[in-house]
């Protein structure tokens, strides 16, 4: 819960009347009106405690916290050394909370208890803070651990995939010069087939062969006596003359 707004003790004498504008708008809930009295006061002095807190805190009732952290940021050389330090940082550390912005609340509220000890709501929203901030912390961390384990888990997966597709190219090289082998042994035992084959002849056809020897040379013998016999015959003839 956000603190009241300053006063215009704590404005400028130059911002004074557009501050005390805004807060009476402020306090209408005319919030819109509220915020163009304090950016006018700004516009005259943007260092203005009073016109940058009040409008964070009127930007933080428009739902706009974003914003207003951003306001409040902008005086954060200056607010610390000023009287209202504690209200400063106390709200800043409000709106902190409204963003999920668990380490800025958490410094903020221990700058606004080191001001003002006595300041409960302070310390209640100072545990709430340093709460959400460990349990920020230690969702990180799980969720830092969990993607390491993801990581080291897809390197291991790709680490077996890449063994494994060696492996397999291994095994299908062995297999290719194996088949390369038996090819050459085959086309090896083929051609000392067909070198070391025999026309393999029947006991028949060996007989007919052989008989077939016999009565050519009984046919040459013929023959010889043939021409022996014709040629005595003409020896006879030529002593008859």
């Amino acid at each position: 819960m956000l603190l009241a707004l300053l006063s215009v003790n704590a404005a400028g004498q130059i911002d004074k009347r557009d501050v005390r504008r805004g807060n009476r708008d402020y306090k209408k809930e005319n919030y819109k009106d509220a915020e163009i009295e304090y950016r006018k006061a700004i516009v005259k002095d943007s260092l203005s405690v009073a016109a940058n807190y009040n409008l964070a805190t009127d930007l933080y009732r428009q739902n706009n916290s974003q914003e207003a952290q951003k306001v409040l940021d902008r005086i954060k050389e200056v607010a610390p050394a000023s009287e209202n330090a504690s209200d400063y940082y106390y709200n800043l550390g409000d709106i902190a909370i409204a963003n999920q912005d668990w380490q800025t609340a958490v410094t903020a509220f221990e700058e606004s208890l080191l001001r003002n000890p006595a300041d409960l709501d302070a310390k209640e929203n100072y545990i709430y803070a340093k709460k959400k901030l460990q349990q920020q912390q230690q969702q990180q961390n799980q969720q830092n651990n969990q993607n390491q384990n993801n990581q080291d888990n897809q390197n291991d997966q790709n680490q077996d995939q890449n063994q494994q597709n060696n492996d397999q190219n291994q095994d299908d090289k062995k297999d290719q010069d194996q088949q390369n082998d038996q090819n050459q042994n085959n086309d090896q035992n083929d051609q000392d087939q067909q070198q070391g084959q025999q026309p393999k002849i029947t006991p028949q056809a060996a007989q007919q062969m052989l008989q077939a020897i016999q009565a050519k040379e009984k046919e040459t013998q013929e023959k010889v006596k043939k021409e022996k016999a014709k040629a005595l015959q003409s020896r006879q003839k030529d002593r008859n003359w």
